[in-house]
């Protein structure tokens, strides 16, 4: 007899409301995206959070200021999408309103409200919610654990209903946080009627998130800020309500269906083609009464359920020779992916192991230096979701070159080229990662650039904060300058997240 393996993660849902609070307020929750590991957020988060502990963030304001006056409350760090005019960007969200609102709705009675809510979107089994946040009961990150379980629930479950299902769809929301009308977070808790008629009643929870979205965004009612395990959160109130209007519309429509939806992204496996029909369409309908709507580039269907339940990086990279002893050789396999199937994950899975692959040939990897920083380059410029791997890797073969002016000249050719690039603050930060312990007087126009090179720099605006909240929000306080001083040159695998991912199975 097996004993029973410990379960890898705990759902946001399963917490109670003050293990919700914290895991909410960890650094990597704060921000999930990819930094530097000099960024540190957590002491700040702390500070604040017992600063506002049982208290109202209007408390701290100055006499006839808001934070919905100032378009710089958050820093906003741009995020090249595919290397020429497509961004998205990402937010830094100003830590007290963070801190205020994840206190507000992990209060024991909106947590029960909210969770009470999800228990209502997930009622019809056959449609199946597979991102809800997760913290990880193991070594890895919870954003490894997080991608595992992609793996896991969304494209294993895909394979195995092709038993079930002839035919699937594949679809996304086209720009869903930049679109989601966050008025309809109280429509989605206490259903429409009641938030319209209750539309200037402080004391419910979905008028308070909306009230503090429009604050993070300067008064606006569309769009949330990307960045964060609780915008994260956030926007599964209203996809899961859109779960819920597509059940009522499909009643009596289709009975033989499953659905499989990953935040925006939509699996529908259904026995025809019509039925995949009707069920885009009532989709379309209910996104629309949202605001939100598909991306006609980006849906597909097939009666081939296993192809198209596997993505095509994956497959190709699987039917590929991935690997050779050749450095070179070995790289112009990666860029052949890398052209095919840019941003992919299956890409930076092999950018991972490639670089750990260099670490291990370390002395016998000075012949073709330059050739081979030149398609790293190539890479990352037109694969902007590579950034960390590209960075780690263009730093270890740089450390190959003996002479310092040398690994300089080399290093401005790289800057030259990244520079033709718009929308790079994301790239700007690794790539000063790079530089740091290298020459310290490049400078980059990214905001936290500034910070770590000891500028003046103001990250958030605070001015509608009284001191005694908005001196904790120093932003020089972010950057540890122990860690800086200790870095070694040449970038280390527990400095880039998504390489922890070397203990998940695909």
């Amino acid at each position: 007899m097996t004993k029973n393996r410990k379960q890898s993660f705990i759902n946001i849902l399963d917490m109670s409301n003050l293990s919700a609070r914290s895991f909410f307020l960890k650094e990597k929750s704060y921000c999930n995206f990819d930094l530097p590991k000099y960024f540190q957020f957590e002491e700040m988060l702390k500070k604040i959070s017992k600063k506002l502990d049982g208290k109202e963030l209007s408390s701290f304001y100055v006499a006839k200021k808001t934070p919905k006056q100032y378009e710089d409350v958050n820093h906003t760090i741009l995020h090249n999408k595919d290397g020429k005019y497509s961004w998205r960007p990402f937010q830094l969200i100003n830590p007290a309103l963070y801190v205020a609102l994840v206190h507000k709705i992990t209060e024991i009675e909106n947590w029960k409200i909210l969770v009470s809510c999800f228990h209502d979107f997930s009622k019809n089994k056959k449609i199946e919610c597979m991102s809800l946040p997760l913290a990880s009961t193991l070594t890895r990150s919870d954003k490894a654990e997080q991608i595992n379980q992609w793996w896991q629930r969304v494209e294993q479950k895909s394979i195995e209903l092709a038993l079930e299902y002839e035919y699937i769809v594949k679809t996304d929301i086209s720009d869903c946080y930049a679109a989601i009308y966050t008025h309809s977070l109280a429509w989605a808790i206490h259903g429409k009627k009641i938030a319209k008629n209750n539309r200037h009643d402080k004391k419910m929870i979905g008028n308070i998130i909306d009230n503090f979205l429009c604050d993070m965004c300067h008064g606006q009612t569309n769009g949330i800020p990307q960045g964060s395990s609780l915008m994260d959160f956030i926007a599964e109130i209203i996809l899961g309500y859109a779960d819920k209007l597509l059940t009522e519309k499909i009643k009596d429509k289709v009975d033989n269906y499953y659905i499989i939806r990953y935040r925006d992204d939509y699996r529908i496996f259904v026995n025809n083609s019509v039925d995949g029909d009707i069920i885009i369409k009532y989709l379309c309908e209910v996104l629309i009464s949202l605001g939100l709507k598909l991306n006609p580039n980006k849906t597909s269907s097939s009666q081939n359920v296993i192809g198209l339940s596997i993505k095509d990086d994956k497959r190709f990279w699987v039917r590929q020779k991935q690997y050779t002893d050749d450095l070179q050789k070995h790289l112009l396999i990666i860029h052949d992916l890398a052209d095919k199937y840019p941003n992919s994950g299956s890409l930076a899975k092999a950018l991972r192991e490639y670089s750990k692959k260099i670490a291990r040939k370390r002395n016998n990897s000075r012949n073709n230096i330059i050739l081979l920083i030149s398609v790293i380059v190539d890479i990352a410029y037109n694969n902007p979701r590579t950034y960390p791997e590209t960075a780690a890797i263009l730093s270890k073969l740089i450390s190959f070159i003996d002479e310092n002016h040398k690994k300089i000249e080399i290093f401005n050719k790289i800057k030259r080229r990244f520079d033709n690039i718009p929308n790079t603050g994301h790239l700007q930060l690794w790539l000063q990662r790079i530089t740091i312990t290298l020459d310290k007087n490049y400078n980059y126009s990214e905001g936290l650039c500034g910070l770590v090179a000891n500028e003046d720099v103001q990250i958030w605006n605070v001015e509608w904060l009284n001191k005694s909240l908005g001196n904790i929000i120093n932003s020089k306080k972010i950057i540890d300058r122990k860690i800086i001083e200790s870095l070694p040159s040449v970038i280390q695998q527990d400095e880039v997240d998504l390489f922890q991912l070397s203990t998940i199975h695909y």
